[in-house]
């Protein structure tokens, strides 16, 4: 395990630190992170079995290991649940990019649709200057609430937009409405993003 890179809190999953490591040293470090509680070395490893095409159901059993044992350090940017299409929604989020700072902060929401779709899941993009946590928090609230994300929202995906946070005003109107249009042209099915 020695050849493992460092991973803390502050390293983002669209790094990938683990992209060079062979799958089995992946799942060693998986096993390693569950043994020591240690939820930022474990989410990487699922982030990376993910980002690979791991089967869904293999991704759910991780996630729910590492939510048994490491649940205090688990960083915020890991989903609670296997979506198939994380793995593009990292891709063209990455192509986006912002060159001012600021006080916007681009989010996405997974929407259930698991009632009315064949595809369970939707994404709602929006843009706010709270974070995409407490946005959420908001919509759920009803407050300047999106139905869309007040009826099926599941979560925050707060992996793929860490680098769109900070961002001037302009550019994240720019930003949420390109990035909700690449994501639908992707063949998602897309909310929010005006």
């Amino acid at each position: 395990m020695g050849g493992l890179p460092q991973v803390d809190a502050a390293v983002a999953p669209s790094a990938r630190p683990l992209a060079a490591c062979s799958e089995r040293e992946v799942r060693a470090a998986l096993q390693l992170a569950l043994g020591r509680g240690d939820g930022v070395l474990g989410a990487h490893c699922v982030h990376e079995l993910w980002m690979r095409g791991e089967i869904g159901l293999n991704v759910e059993a991780a996630l729910e290991r590492l939510w048994k044992h490491a649940a205090d350090s688990i960083p915020d940017w890991l989903p609670m649940r296997h979506v198939e299409w994380l793995p593009s929604v990292y891709e063209i989020t990455a192509h986006w990019r912002a060159g001012q700072r600021g006080h916007h902060n681009i989010y996405l929401v997974l929407l259930d649709y698991s009632d009315s779709r064949a595809q369970p899941y939707g994404i709602y993009v929006g843009m706010s200057h709270y974070s995409g946590a407490q946005r959420f928090d908001q919509h759920k609230a009803g407050i300047r609430a999106a139905g869309s994300v007040l009826r099926r929202g599941l979560e925050v995906l707060a992996g793929p937009t860490r680098h769109l946070q900070h961002i001037e005003r302009a550019e994240a109107l720019r930003i949420e409405e390109g990035l909700a249009q690449a994501l639908a042209a992707s063949g998602l099915f897309v909310q929010g993003g005006h």
